[in-house]
């Protein structure tokens, strides 16, 4: 049996749910490591990660390092005399860092690798209109995301699944695979698969807002799953044309009807509670929005404020 000494490496609240399980799970968490605090919200105030705030309510060495490879960093983090680093949403490692610890560094990616590598792959499986997902452990190695798997395990993706709902159950699903795979290097059991690079490989690049831009011309469930693939966050957006002016316009919620209709691509139909887009194949049904500076509402409680223009529509 291997006596564990686990440097945790993390930042949003995806990484908490691990930390926690290790936590009450009674492994040996000798540091944690996240990222420097950093101003946020209109007074500027610094703001914490969830993994720093979980680390300081359970009494948990923090370090926070602006540079993974400085001296100082290094050596603080040789004090702790790790022999396994477990990372969960953090940044990429220099080797000097994952090289470090006698059982390795391995990471939780929220996909099956090797598909989704990258940063967003939660966002881009249902994007790309998948059915099926997962978490995936692996040895990290110098290139991201294609290291030596560990364990895998799939989850299905519902038809009305939005990029929050499924983050919520990987992240527990993530938490219990690490759990997992903790078990199996403290017992010296571990067993890899090598990731091989197959046809039609599918990656996770970073989001962009340009990327979030609906293209209203796409086949109408593309544009189904892009609505969802990025609800709540970074969130879909479109530009709503009203007579003279331009309004962006954030839709966090939508559903789909396939009908035949005689409308331009991008018209509005609207009625009392309802409103609809026009594409190739049917309509959007527009559920939950939001304008500029104003916070999210049902679509009905937008109709009660919003005078729409007879020829209104979407870009």
């Amino acid at each position: 049996m291997n006596k564990l000494r686990i440097v945790f490496m993390g930042t949003p609240d995806f990484a908490v749910a691990t930390l926690s399980t290790l936590h009450q799970n009674s492994y040996n968490i000798v540091g944690v490591v996240t990222t420097p605090d950093k101003p946020a919200g209109r007074g500027r105030k610094l703001s914490e990660s969830a993994v720093k705030k979980y680390a300081i309510d359970h009494s948990l060495k923090v370090l926070q390092p602006k540079n993974l490879k400085s001296e100082d960093f290094i050596k603080e983090l040789t004090l702790l005399k790790p022999n396994l680093i477990v990372v969960v949403a953090f940044r990429m490692l220099p080797k000097i860092v994952w090289g470090m610890p006698k059982y390795g560094t391995f990471n939780l990616h929220a996909s099956l690798l090797p598909h989704y590598r990258g940063a967003a792959p939660i966002n881009w499986a249902i994007i790309n209109g998948e059915t099926e997902t997962g978490a995936t452990t692996f040895f990290i190695d110098d290139k991201i995301d294609t290291g030596e798997i560990i364990l895998q395990e799939k989850t299905h993706i519902g038809k009305e699944e939005t990029a929050g709902s499924l983050h919520d159950r990987l992240m527990v699903l993530g938490a219990e695979l690490v759990l997992k795979t903790v078990k199996l290097i403290e017992k010296n059991n571990v067993s890899t698969i090598q990731q091989k690079n197959i046809l039609g490989l599918r990656s996770a690049n970073k989001i962009h807002k340009e990327t979030c831009k609906i293209d209203w011309n796409k086949p109408l469930n593309d544009i189904y799953n892009h609505i969802r693939g990025l609800s709540p966050y970074p969130t879909a957006w479109t530009n709503l044309i009203n007579g003279d002016e331009s309004t962006l316009l954030k839709i966090y919620k939508a559903s789909m009807e396939i009908e035949e209709h005689n409308y331009k691509i991008g018209a509005l139909i609207p009625s009392k509670k309802e409103l609809k887009v026009a594409t190739k194949e049917g309509y959007i049904n527009l559920l939950e929005l939001q304008l500029p500076g104003k916070r999210k509402m049902e679509v009905k409680d937008v109709l009660n404020g919003l005078v729409l223009s007879k020829n209104a529509y979407v870009l």
